[in-house]
């Protein structure tokens, strides 16, 4: 969700990550962020042979992203029990204040990955089926304009097959909270149906089940059908069974409240296509705009510990991580997959990562780890137009394979 550039970088995460997935943990609890000075900003690492050497290219890459125009960079990057952490450019434009690596974030729609896990967690349970329709569930609400809630399973909202038209391509709404607007409207609260009534005034992208593409209006409603199973918000939900097991004490789902937890830099936009035009500080807003499909604030060592939770099996049982990691191509992105709320990405090197990427007003994360979960990697940016979070991806996870001294 952010400005014309955001809102493609939200709409079309997977396009815009091709290498987007998870970022892993197993619950290093002991492992602390080493810091220490680098050109730029600050870096550190524990226990890694060589220092800077396992993770030189990745700190390059954040610099790299600072220079091409991006305020600041940070990444985390955890490799068996090591930790390294890293962060380049400005945490505050006006005040000069460094990026540093525990900066709490909004991460966009690496949200969708903790949804989909309470949902496949509530599948498990017995409490509803991935094949379940949507009008079982919100019974009434996808419907006009060639919707049918009827036709529409739950498993195809989470992987991107309903055919469902995204809210954030709404001109108007683009213009309102993405663009010009947005001062007048960054604290303007919406409610989840609201949303979904407003992707109903568009026809869908294709037939349920015929094609891919990604749409925030899905987790939305993915939010829904948690709340109708439960009887608690999705957020509850999210708090009981993955936040408060796994200790992830950074993460927050901040529903209608504006500010930032600390410590954060600032968040910055362009809020227009031209990236040569001013720029705007958007840290504070009301994230009910993104809601299920994009509100978590968190930061680089949660996204960390999270995935690496995941893909170990530590979260959902054998079934339900198959079901998850059952992906469907995305199109025009050769090697990339969509499962159920994570992304399979085969890097330049060969290795293949899994995670999500997610963009908001000001802010554009990744958040990989391999299958294995042994190694993850999660990086964000504090501007929403310049930088390229894919190129640490790829410094992290193929420039350390380069023989030495290339």
């Amino acid at each position: 969700m952010a400005g014309r550039r955001t809102t493609r970088r939200i709409t079309h995460a997977a396009l815009a990550v091709v290498a987007a997935a998870a970022v892993a943990v197993t619950g290093l609890t002991g492992s602390a962020y080493a810091a220490g000075p680098a050109d730029g900003g600050q870096s550190g690492q524990s226990g890694l042979a060589g220092q800077d050497g396992a993770h030189r290219a990745t700190r390059q890459a954040l610099e790299a992203a600072v220079a091409a125009g991006a305020p600041g960079a940070l990444a985390v990057a955890e490799r068996g029990r090591h930790t390294w952490a890293g962060a380049a450019g400005k945490g505050d434009l006006r005040t000069g204040e460094k990026r540093q690596a525990q900066d709490r974030f909004r991460a966009g729609s690496i949200t969708k990955t903790f949804v989909a896990t309470v949902l496949l967690q509530l599948e498990a349970e017995g409490k509803l089926s991935l094949d379940d329709s949507v009008e079982k569930w919100l019974p009434g609400l996808v419907q006009g304009n060639g919707h049918s809630g009827r036709k529409i399973t739950l498993r195809q909202l989470l992987n991107h097959t309903s055919g469902v038209f995204s809210y954030t391509e709404d001109e108007a709404f683009g213009q309102k909270v993405f663009g010009t607007g947005f001062f007048r409207h960054r604290y303007d609260t919406w409610k989840p149906e609201q949303l979904v009534r407003l992707a109903m005034t568009h026809k869908p992208y294709s037939a349920p089940g015929t094609g891919w593409r990604y749409s925030n209006t899905n987790y939305v409603l993915v939010g829904l059908v948690i709340e109708k199973a439960t009887g608690n918000p999705y957020a509850k939900e999210v708090e009981r069974r993955i936040l408060r097991p796994l200790r992830l004490d950074a993460t927050v789902l901040p529903g209608t409240r504006a500010g930032m937890p600390e410590p954060a830099g600032r968040a910055y936009s362009k809020l227009s296509p031209d990236t040569t035009g001013p720029t705007h500080d958007v840290t504070a807003l009301n994230p009910s705009i993104a809601g299920a499909a994009g509100e978590i604030v968190t930061d680089a060592r949660d996204l960390n510990d999270f995935y690496r939770a995941l893909l170990s099996g530590r979260l959902l049982g054998p079934r339900q991580m198959r079901a998850m990691t059952t992906t469907v191509p995305v199109p025009d992105a050769p090697g990339v997959g969509y499962g159920l709320g994570l992304m399979s990405a085969k890097l330049s090197c060969g290795t293949e990562v899994w995670g999500h990427g997610g963009g908001i007003h000001g802010s554009s994360s990744n958040a990989v780890v391999t299958r294995d979960a042994r190694h993850a990697l999660a990086v964000n940016l504090n501007g929403d137009w310049a930088g390229d979070s894919q190129s640490v991806i790829e410094a992290e996870f193929c420039g350390s394979k380069q023989p030495a001294g290339k």
